[in-house]
């Protein structure tokens, strides 16, 4: 066994990781994402039995696989943003699969093209770390609720939580980390109420967190992370 786990080592250290994924055997991919403690904060269902899932924006696929472990009967990883990057690719998502034996398929769409004919229609999807990258969030949560049978669970930067109003802050110019793929920051009564004219009937938040990064020009404003759950 020592000469296969010294080349897998090998082809794990030629990828560019996000997820920290157990692969077993002692060895979890060098990911810069935090995973099991964004695995808390989202309040996944301990039991998925005989749901189908949709994981979009998988990246490595750390999510996708765990929903499977949990004992769901379908999931489908879908990405193309990350998948689309020449540095990074889908090669960490294809490799995990193959090392774990997983059944999880996998779709290369933008977010802005999903929709029920073309992907179909889940039981739970999960929308982490996505929202605040898309230019028209408002229309990219249209297109998520319509492939939702049951739940969302949606995880999201947020900004300008000292507002009741729904609002949202926008970074033209890479305010938010430094990050020109981050173009919005909405509080959390703009996310709620976005939820809601998609059709959520029921909207909760589950957790708020603070962040490490900073924005630009952002004085007292009050901005983490948030973790909401919808159903239909």
């Amino acid at each position: 066994m020592a000469a296969p786990t010294a080349a897998l080592r090998d082809e794990i250290n030629k990828i560019n990781w996000w997820h920290k994924i157990d692969l077993g055997n002692g060895i979890t991919t060098p990911g810069r994402d935090d995973s099991l403690t964004k695995l808390g904060q989202v309040d996944l269902p301990e039991s998925l039995q005989g749901l189908s899932v949709l994981d979009i924006g998988a990246w490595d696929g750390f999510f996708s696989f765990e929903c499977e472990r949990r004992g769901a009967k379908r999931v489908v990883a879908l990405d193309k943003a990350v998948w689309d990057v020449p540095t990074i690719g889908k090669r960490g998502f294809e490799l995990a699969r193959r090392v774990l034996g997983s059944k999880v398929e996998d779709f290369e769409l933008d977010v802005l093209d999903i929709s029920p004919e073309r992907v179909g229609v889940f039981d739970l999807v999960l929308f982490l770390g996505v929202l605040y990258h898309v230019p028209h969030p408002l229309l990219a949560l249209e297109r998520v609720a319509s492939v939702v049978g049951k739940q969302l669970i949606l995880e999201t930067h947020v900004d300008m939580n000292e507002h009741d109003r729904p609002v949202l802050a926008f970074y033209p110019e890479g305010e938010c980390a430094d990050d020109g793929s981050n173009w919005f920051g909405p509080n959390r009564a703009a996310v709620e109420a976005m939820l809601r004219v998609v059709g959520f009937r029921k909207v909760e938040l589950m957790s708020s967190t603070p962040v490490p990064y900073k924005i630009r020009g952002a004085g007292k404003s009050q901005y983490g992370r948030m973790v909401f759950h919808a159903w239909k």
